[in-house]
């Protein structure tokens, strides 16, 4: 998982002690253990006596039971003992937050979409100072997911929407969830264009998103796959296995012949190709046949049994 995380996760540090709260009871400046006389300012910024209401962007009176707005008298049972069966996102917000109106929608639309898959526990550090003591939030947003009872992940800022829905991902896999991911929106107009043959188009989206999500394995292999459709574009594909069949030393028609191969669906011959041609080759021609095959590998995906097999002959071909 690509972490959106912009800091060390607070739960390696012991910070958080979901004990230390008694939800039921109400806050109270207890002597000695008050709660904190202000509440905790994101980018230096400062409640200022903010407008009590739903900042621009947000959804108030949400019709979702995957969103909730929890208060320190809900927080046992909404948060707590719901994570023990529904994995539970806690956003720290307030109304005065700039960066919370960009981060929430955005959690509330994925919680929407996740069909109860998990729930989005909305906490108003100005509201709710206790639950932002109790958890260390320093600055918002400030984003927790609770699973089991317990703290699992944390991550503090504003993220893409893409990273989150990495995390949240991870999130659900900690609970035992198995859902099917939304696609990715950007994702799928890249895929679309690829199967159109809008090879230019598709070079664009898939680049946009590795910007983005640079270690996005969807997006990777979609852009290999540029490669290789452009490769073998105005190729005569018998032509061409006929050529490197004549010439089993020649580098460039054996690179041609392993990217027919791949798109004709006969991916472990074309890895066979290669890694015997680097048994065969030296010095930079070796490099050469290397990149490509690894290229080859990016199209299937890192988890494709076959590409597993082919790294370890690949490994044997070269040390």
């Amino acid at each position: 998982m690509s972490e959106p995380r912009t800091s060390p996760s607070i739960f390696t540090r012991g910070a958080v002690d979901l004990g230390a709260l008694r939800p039921s009871a109400p806050a109270s400046p207890a002597a000695g253990g008050g709660a904190p006389s202000s509440s905790p300012a994101s980018g230096g910024g400062a409640p200022g006596g903010g407008p009590g209401g739903a900042p621009a962007g947000f959804s108030p009176g949400r019709a979702s039971a995957a969103v909730i707005d929890v208060t320190e008298a809900t927080f046992q049972a909404e948060v707590l003992e719901r994570s023990l069966t529904t994995p539970v996102v806690i956003d720290f917000w307030a109304a005065w937050c700039e960066p919370c109106k960009q981060l929430s929608p955005v959690l509330e639309k994925l919680a929407v979409e996740g069909g109860g898959a998990w729930v989005l526990a909305k906490i108003d550090v100005d509201s709710n100072p206790r639950l932002a003591q109790m958890f260390r939030v320093q600055g918002i947003p400030m984003v927790f997911a609770v699973v089991g009872g317990q703290p699992v992940d944390a991550f503090s800022g504003v993220v893409p929407e893409s990273q989150l829905r990495q995390w949240i991902g991870a999130v659900l896999k900690a609970g035992g969830v198995e859902v099917q991911a939304p696609t990715d929106p950007r994702l799928q107009a890249a895929d679309d264009a690829l199967m159109v043959g809008d090879l230019d188009a598709a070079e664009a989206a898939y680049k946009k998103i590795l910007f983005e999500s640079p270690a996005d394995a969807a997006a990777e292999a979609g852009l290999a796959q540029v490669g290789l459709y452009r490769r073998a574009q105005g190729v005569d594909p018998a032509r061409a296995l006929a050529d490197a069949a004549a010439e089993p030393d020649d580098i460039g028609k054996q690179l041609l012949a392993a990217d027919i191969e791949v798109l004709g669906g006969e991916a472990e011959k074309a890895y066979k190709r290669l890694v015997d041609l680097i048994r065969r080759s030296t010095g930079d021609d070796k490099e050469t046949v290397r990149k490509h095959l690894v290229s080859l590998f990016t199209v299937a995906g890192p988890d494709d049994p076959a590409v597993s097999a082919a790294r370890r002959a690949l490994a044997s071909a070269l040390f």
